[in-house]
């Protein structure tokens, strides 16, 4: 049975719920996070908010200050939530480096010997708002990387629009989540505002009625106090970050183009005035997941990427293979000529009386490489007392018994790269002609 595409993610991350869910590889620093915002606002609802209830003369105003830290706190968490626990526009890898783009090359190594080579150009250009822009191959995924896309090392994925991999959230921010995550740090941000504000009031009230100083108040409400420092020093890293997002956001740039490129100076094709950035982070429709991870598998065939026997490219590789047809085919027509020979040595026996030489062809095949050599063959011919018609006899029949076993290895060496075939066919082209020209030669003798 086919599994699911999540139980054979080849990423780092982290899934549940059969799939539903999808986490990075630091999962487990989310409970830490929800310690950090639970925690404290735990602590002001008991010791701050419930307080407060009292010091207001309309019960109605003290209850709407718990509840509206408890419901901020709530939608944080949800934010949270949404930020981590969903694709960020991860873009499916390939099974296969993409064909279209493959470089043939030969290499030749240090004892002579060529062999073939494949590669993949590491960048190419793509037009963005008719602005050429370079993307990269990523070997791990066995892509071309959108523009704006990058491999996270932590997850192991390539993430469209890649911002950074955040450890608080333990996931990575893209395309699908970025309005997530900001919403999420300025929502915190707003949470510590409130949760310092509610604090310090709260010691206000508690100075006016026992017309005490801000020490003696602060000891009859040490949580209080608690809470100010504790919300103050989020608001830095919080807040900070928030006003850093708005700023990318203005800007139109990621975190990870800002500092990478920021010392380049390079023009930001992505910026269409601020207020057409806002709208594009906010109002846009999210893009849905390119991933199925609860989908069941589909096996895919192997594919065999077929090289040029020459080592050229594939076009060069279908005009040297019909070449080599149109060579075997002469080669057949050239054969034919073996059995004219065969009946004019014949013809001469009869007339002079005499037994045919004895003829002895000897093939060795040799090997150049890691391929074999063009056959080399060698005639021992047993002279008789013809004299010098005689001769020219034993050298046309030489030259059949050469052209039969010719014959005999062009059709068994018939799977031979193109270069090798076409040298074998030549060599019988020419032998083909010389015992022609030899055979008219003695025609012209016997008359």
């Amino acid at each position: 049975m086919a599994g699911r595409v999540y139980e054979a993610w080849k990423g780092s991350n982290k899934f549940l719920f059969g799939g539903r869910l999808i986490f990075g590889p630091d999962a487990w620093s989310l409970p830490f996070t929800l310690l950090l915002i639970i925690t404290p606002v735990t602590l002001f609802s008991v010791f701050v908010a419930t307080h407060l209830r009292h010091e207001f003369f309309s019960n109605t105003a003290g209850d709407a200050i718990l509840v509206v830290a408890i419901l901020f706190t709530l939608f944080v968490l949800i934010l949270l939530f949404l930020t981590s626990a969903r694709d960020p526009g991860i873009v499916p890898r390939n099974l296969h480096p993409p064909e279209e783009e493959l470089c043939y090359e030969t290499t030749v190594s240090a004892d002579g010997r060529q062999a073939p080579t494949v590669q993949i150009p590491r960048t190419k250009e793509v037009m963005v708002y008719g602005v050429p822009v370079r993307v990269k191959y990523c070997d791990t995924c066995m892509l071309y990387r959108p523009p704006r896309c990058s491999h996270c090392s932590i997850c192991n994925n390539c993430v469209e629009r890649f911002d950074h991999h955040c450890p608080w959230v333990g996931q990575c921010i893209g395309v699908r989540n970025y309005r997530f995550f900001f919403m999420f740090v300025s929502s915190a941000t707003l949470l510590c505002i409130y949760v310092f504000s509610m604090s310090a009031l709260y010691i206000k009230f508690l100075m006016n009625n026992n017309q005490s100083t801000v020490w003696r108040a602060m000891r009859e409400s040490p949580w209080s106090i608690m809470l100010m420092i504790y919300s103050f020093i989020s608001l830095w890293f919080v807040g900070g970050l928030t006003g850093f997002h708005l700023y990318l956001i203005s800007t139109n740039q990621t975190t990870y183009e800002n500092f990478r490129y920021r010392s380049d100076n390079r023009i930001n094709v992505y910026d269409r005035g601020c207020s057409n950035n806002f709208l594009e982070t906010f109002c846009s429709k999210v893009k849905p997941s390119r991933n199925d991870f609860r989908a069941l598998m589909r096996e895919e065939p192997p594919r065999n990427i077929t090289l040029a026997t020459t080592w050229e490219r594939p076009g060069e590789e279908e005009e040297g293979s019909s070449d080599l047809e149109e060579g075997r085919q002469k080669v057949e027509d050239d054969l034919d000529i073996d059995e004219d020979v065969m009946k004019l040595q014949q013809r001469s026996n009869a007339e002079e009386g005499s037994d045919p030489a004895h003829h002895m062809v000897e093939v060795d095949q040799m090997r150049v490489g890691s391929s074999e050599r063009a056959p080399t063959i060698r005639s021992e011919v047993r002279h008789g007392n013809w004299g010098a018609r005689s001769s020219a006899q034993e050298d046309v029949v030489s030259g059949s018994s050469v052209i039969r076993e010719s014959r005999r290895y062009a059709a068994a060496e018939e799977g031979r790269p193109s270069w090798f075939g076409l040298r074998v066919v030549n060599m019988m082209v020419v032998w083909a002609t010389v015992n022609k020209f030899i055979v008219s030669l003695v025609e012209l003798n016997t008359k």
